[in-house]
């Protein structure tokens, strides 16, 4: 059965007339009758019982109804999923990122505006010591933040930065001399501490609670903020370990920045409220997930 011919079925099962079904649907009455008659021969079955006074659903005809009234029910629910995967015109999503990320996130944001026109992203700033706050409150609608993450309440989209990393040493701290850091350099010196409101899981996977070797790593003094962070190194009170990308976007007078040879790779994943279900967030997952992780090289 074609789709223009369960449409005139089921509105004549609704009209019980062929001449308000006819005008309802913009076709004649001949068009109607023509479409029930092929549907009956075709089936093998009377669906309306028609006299010259009225038009009735035979048995057969009401189970019809049923079913077919199911299937087209379906199949507008899932044209109306299909149009809110796509993000609206004009939508902006407001992404938090660590410092300058969002300039080697320039092909993500390439791709979702040449995928989705009228869409675009626009970065905000993520504080280490609070990562998730942003998420929480709906300031921001994504953030790209390292992994792990495990919030419950808290998705974890696709990868969207791999980096090496560094560690932040005063220019006259004696590592700046070598050239290059390990993690068991850490637990001879301080790291700054980031507070109580981010999970120690979550700082635990940039900066160790304790060495490879099992030796405990000192922390304070308390920084809240990247740029409090910076100073407290370049006044020589502690060391601290970054992103690569920190060494990349920043020199800071002071303070030398050194490859940690001994460290695992950062990942830095989409992360979203899992209750937010824009569908302009969802594709630029989808972008992000088609494009793969952008990779940071020294």
């Amino acid at each position: 059965m074609e789709l223009r011919d369960v449409e005139i079925f089921l509105t004549l099962a609704e009209e019980l007339h062929f001449g308000r079904t006819a005008e309802r649907l913009h076709v004649s009455q001949a068009r109607v009758s023509q479409s029930i008659r092929s549907q009956e021969r075709r089936l093998g079955v009377t669906l309306f019982d028609r006299t010259s006074r009225r038009v009735a659903l035979t048995p057969v005809g009401r189970r019809l109804r049923e079913d077919l009234q199911q299937a087209v029910d379906l199949l507008h629910a899932g044209l109306a999923r299909a149009r809110a995967a796509a993000p609206g015109p004009g939508r902006t999503l407001r992404v938090g990122v660590f410092g300058h990320a969002g300039y080697e996130l320039r092909p993500l944001v390439e791709a979702f505006r040449a995928q989705h026109p009228g869409s675009d992203i626009a970065f905000g700033e993520v504080n280490g010591c609070d990562p998730f706050n942003a998420l929480r409150n709906g300031d921001h609608d994504a953030n790209v933040l390292w992994l792990p993450v495990a919030e419950p309440d808290l998705t974890v989209g696709p990868t969207v930065l791999t980096t090496g990393r560094v560690l932040a040493v005063a220019a006259g701290h004696p590592l700046a001399e070598r050239g290059h850091a390990s993690l068991e350099d850490l637990a001879d010196n301080h790291v700054a501490d980031l507070g109580p409101d981010a999970p120690d899981y979550w700082v635990d996977a940039m900066v160790p609670l304790r060495t490879p070797l099992g030796r405990r790593v000192p922390r304070g003094p308390l920084a809240r903020t990247f740029h409090e962070i910076l100073s407290l190194v370049a006044a020589g009170r502690c060391v601290h370990p970054l992103g690569e990308i920190a060494a990349r976007y920043n020199r800071p007078p002071g303070i030398v920045f050194l490859p940690v040879h001994d460290a695992p790779v950062l990942r830095f994943a989409l992360t979203w409220h899992s209750a937010n279900d824009d569908p302009a967030l969802h594709a630029l997952a989808r972008t992000a997930a088609g494009l793969g992780p952008i990779t940071l090289t020294p």
